[in-house]
């Protein structure tokens, strides 16, 4: 009977540790860029970034899962070009009038054997709709921020979306790509 009871008391010890691992982290919007890149007309490459953008992350480490929440306000849209930034907010592609914010959350962690994380998939809501999406890490790394004196964890992430998925089909009649490949930088610090 002790010997049973000594297991159940360092079981739940063990399973308290574990919880205790998980922490916040608030997305660093500094730290933190969504570009994305699309063909135009099978020649030269467009790029563009959304500039604003929060969240947050949840992130236990030891038992390897984890919940991002990231909000990219698609009224922000830069390409560099104010003309065409316009037409990315207007009905023919976000109708960022209607719908102001794209969101990503990811709950399905998965990792390396070293602990790393190399993959976070879950749903993009998207111009109204929400479909399936995983992001794929190519690099991710937690460390002591010197100046923050706090931990800061992150990565670049990549994903290739088919825009029309998300009933974003305009210019495709014409040979515009469906395919958009996401570039995601980010770090997000310990609170």
């Amino acid at each position: 009977m002790m010997m049973k009871t000594l297991v159940a008391a360092a079981a739940l010890a063990a399973a308290g540790l574990a919880q205790a691992e998980a922490a916040t982290y608030a997305i660093d919007p500094t730290h933190t860029a969504a570009i994305f890149e699309a063909k135009h007309f099978n020649t030269s490459t467009l790029r563009g970034r959304f500039d604003k953008k929060e969240g947050t992350v949840t992130f236990d480490k030891a038992a390897k899962t984890g919940r991002v929440e990231i909000t990219f306000d698609m009224t922000a849209i830069n390409t560099g070009v104010p003309a065409l930034d316009t037409h990315l907010k207007g009905k023919d592609f976000f109708n960022a009038a209607e719908q102001p914010t794209a969101k990503f959350v990811g709950d399905k962690f998965s990792f390396d054997g070293a602990g790393k994380v190399t993959s976070v998939a879950g749903a993009l809501t998207l111009a109204g709709k929400t479909q399936p999406l995983t992001l794929t890490a190519v690099n991710f790394n937690c460390y002591e921020n010197p100046m923050l004196k706090r931990e800061v964890c992150g990565g670049d992430f990549e994903t290739t979306i088919q825009r029309s998925q998300w009933g974003v089909s305009y210019g495709l009649q014409y040979g515009l790509p469906d395919n958009i490949h996401m570039l995601i930088q980010v770090e997000a610090v310990k609170q």
